[in-house]
């Protein structure tokens, strides 16, 4: 992490305004420069990397200013935006690391001018044995854990819903196909199909059954096939 350090101390009342579980961690802010490792903010331009995929972790940060995004990269050059990080929130992908001693699983970049400071992973590992800063952490997981589930429903389901309300149209409304027979046929899997298929279903645009298919509004389903096209 290419950072420059401030010149002067984060007063810790500020930094508990923005992450309130710090302010009973053990060792405090005040007893870890008592000990000779004071903690200081960092100032980084807009457009910083901080941390690198495949890398080791050196730190947790905490955002006190500005904002860092967290994406990843596919085989074929492409990013993928997973979250972003504020003032008073946490990095999964740091923390996740740490938990792990693995290597990190994304980048990070700056996307405005930010001031963060990087908690050494021994004082992190410290901190969770603080029930509240703990909770705060395992609170986070689940909090992103359903940001990234509807990250990936979007991204595995894009376009994949309106080919298959095209796939189910045009067939007669009875329709005798299994779930495979129809994955294999859009060149996806067979438990994205049923997921759709229910979804249609609660939509009320069909009825499923065993190895049975009953289009029950061709327009709601035409309707969804024609969407967002071109």
């Amino acid at each position: 992490m290419v950072l420059h350090p401030e010149d002067s101390f984060v007063a810790a009342s500020s930094l508990v305004e923005l992450y309130p579980a710090l302010a009973q961690v053990q060792p405090s802010l005040t007893e870890l420069a008592a000990q000779g490792l004071p903690l200081l903010p960092f100032q980084v331009p807009a457009d910083t990397v901080l941390f690198n995929e495949n890398t080791p972790c050196k730190g947790f940060p905490l955002v006190l200013a500005g904002e860092v995004k967290v994406s990843r990269n596919s085989s074929d050059g492409r990013s993928l935006e997973l979250y972003r990080v504020v003032p008073g929130e946490l990095c999964l992908v740091s923390s996740a690391c740490l938990f792990r001693s693995q290597p990190l699983s994304a980048y990070g970049i700056t996307t405005k001018p930010s001031t963060l400071m990087l908690i050494p992973a021994q004082v992190f590992q410290r901190w969770l044995e603080t029930p509240v800063f703990r909770s705060e952490v395992l609170g986070l997981f689940a909090e992103r854990m359903a940001d990234l589930t509807s990250l990936i429903d979007a991204v595995a389901f894009h376009k994949l819903d309106r080919r298959l309300a095209t796939a189910l149209l045009g067939r007669g409304p009875q329709l005798n196909l299994t779930h495979q027979m129809l994955a294999d046929e859009l060149g996806t899997v067979r438990e994205i199909v049923t997921r759709l298929l229910r979804r249609f279903e609660r939509e009320g645009w069909v009825a499923l059954g065993r190895e049975q298919i009953q289009i029950i509004n061709a327009a709601g389903l035409r309707a969804l096939a024609t969407s967002n096209v071109g």
